[in-house]
């Protein structure tokens, strides 16, 4: 991506997308989105975690999932320009098999809630119509949320959330998080107990708490990344000489910006790292 691109010239990928159905369970997309300021292994890893819970369930059929980075006018500290998020985002998950960048929302000129990045991947997929059974019959592809479960928090904050956004998110299109250390998921779930059969959470066998927040203050720092962040993403940030000079310092070394979504409210709750 280069600065200044447009929605003129977007293209939704299909590259990676499974287009025939292995099973009689329902075909699903799901959408990561996030800064991506860097991405880290555990935006990939969180993805491979999904694909197995999948795999073993009786009801979805895992087929593709996307990282949607977020535009220019989300506000927060600490993030590179789009393009640069975009192009990370691109080398990273150049060499997953399933997973694709979507930079649909990067391109947008206006804030882009969660809720309509969803729809938006709902629609391309629907108007692509490429998932069929082995019989050859067109299956409608069901589009979730994937985050971290520190998400969950979030969404059960008081005033953190449109309520209309929930709906949309949590009623219509599920999500799938990850359990992250330090997260009490059974006290975030009960304000939203009326979503409960269209949450699933995901405990990983081996905690990863591995955050961009965190990988910028190492850069910052001058603090090796190696093997947190992959190569080619590391090769980029020294090219372009990012997260040097412009992130502020963080009172505490131990705080975590975790992988969240974005309110339509005031377009300020967070996305990830």
């Amino acid at each position: 991506m280069q600065p200044g691109d447009t929605l003129e010239g977007y293209q939704f990928d299909q590259s990676k997308l499974q287009t025939t159905l292995k099973t009689n369970k329902k075909p699903l997309v799901l959408v990561s989105c996030g800064s991506f300021s860097p991405t880290t292994y555990l935006h990939l890893r969180m993805v491979e975690l999904a694909a197995d819970y999948c795999r073993l369930s009786q009801e979805w059929e895992f087929i593709g999932a996307y990282m949607s980075p977020v535009g220019a006018k989300y506000r927060k500290q600490g993030l590179a320009p789009v393009h640069h998020r975009v192009n990370m985002a691109r080398l990273a998950v150049r060499n997953s098999p399933v997973l694709m960048v979507d930079d649909h929302e990067a391109r947008c000129a206006d804030y882009q809630p969660t809720a309509r990045v969803l729809q938006h991947i709902e629609d391309e997929l629907d108007k692509h119509a490429l998932v069929r059974n082995e019989a050859g019959e067109q299956q409608k592809v069901h589009v979730s949320l994937l985050s971290g479960a520190d998400l969950v928090e979030t969404m059960s904050a008081p005033g953190v959330w449109a309520q209309e956004d929930l709906d949309v998110i949590l009623g219509h299109f599920g999500l799938f998080c990850v359990e992250r250390a330090g997260t009490d998921i059974d006290a975030a779930m009960g304000p939203l107990e009326k979503y409960r059969d269209n949450i699933r959470v995901i405990a990983p066998l081996i905690q990863n708490d591995v955050s961009s927040t965190k990988i910028r203050l190492f850069l910052k720092k001058s603090l090796s990344i190696r093997y947190l962040v992959p190569p080619e993403v590391i090769a980029y940030i020294e090219q372009h000489k990012l997260y040097i000079d412009d992130i502020p310092a963080m009172n505490n070394p131990q705080e975590v910006d975790a992988e969240k979504g974005k309110s339509a409210a005031d377009g300020i709750t967070a996305s990830s790292s």
